[in-house]
């Protein structure tokens, strides 16, 4: 469909590139790359994600309801910072990075992970009244060597550079550069680059997405192209 030609080229290109499937391999893991480029990349003079076309082609062909709702609490979320506070059970309770509240979440991946760490997720709500905790999307990103005012340094000065430029969807400056990025690929640049190891229910990530020494992988303008095209 050429409306979807904007939307094939990013990630198209965005596979060749990064090769997601998981370490070792690659550190995009299917879980977060699906979600991004369904929920995330905008194409189109309408800033569109596919997430949206599917919500509005679903209310004109009687879509369940309920599928719906889950369609938009996966288009309403975005990566985020979340800070490890303990856990309960199998459960984790984490803090997104800035706020006070702390959540119960299910991390399906296994890992529980320990106090302090901070968690680079997708964190999805409750789909109905059922549950009373969130889930963890993706295989967690642990970061390793950051800490929370670094990571919040780091998101201030994005919104410097954004300054007072309109941005789509009326979002806020830094809820949309965690959800958009900067640029298209930004977020799966920085996972690229910060990538220093994994285990089965986990993947490390080091480093600060603007402070280029900080990361074990030279940014992609310094290093071979990795695909094929």
């Amino acid at each position: 469909m050429k409306e979807t030609r904007q939307f094939v080229k990013i990630v198209v290109e965005a596979e060749d590139e990064y090769q997601p499937g998981g370490p070792p391999l690659s550190p995009l893991t299917i879980s977060y790359f699906t979600m991004w480029s369904l929920f995330d990349v905008l194409f189109g003079q309408s800033h569109e994600t596919i997430g949206t076309c599917i919500l509005r082609i679903g209310e004109l062909i009687d879509m369940p309801s309920w599928l719906l709702d889950v369609i938009s609490l996966m288009q309403h979320s975005a990566m985020g910072i979340h800070v490890h506070c303990g856990t309960q059970g199998n459960l984790v309770r984490l803090r997104a990075l800035g706020s006070q509240e702390t959540r119960l979440c299910l991390a399906p991946s296994g890992y529980v992970g320990q106090a302090g760490e901070l968690w680079f997720i997708r964190l999805l709500p409750p789909a109905n009244a059922l549950f009373n905790y969130h889930i963890v999307f993706n295989t967690p990103y642990i970061l390793v060597g950051v800490t929370e005012r670094m990571f919040a340094s780091y998101l201030d000065r994005e919104v410097g550079r954004i300054g007072s430029r309109k941005l789509p969807g009326k979002l806020e400056a830094p809820a949309y550069i965690m959800k958009h990025g900067p640029t298209p690929n930004h977020w799966n640049e920085y996972i690229f680059c910060a990538y220093t190891g994994h285990q089965h229910e986990a993947v490390f990530l080091t480093g600060i997405p603007d402070i280029k020494e900080s990361l074990p992988t030279k940014p992609l303008r310094h290093r071979p192209h990795l695909g094929g095209g």
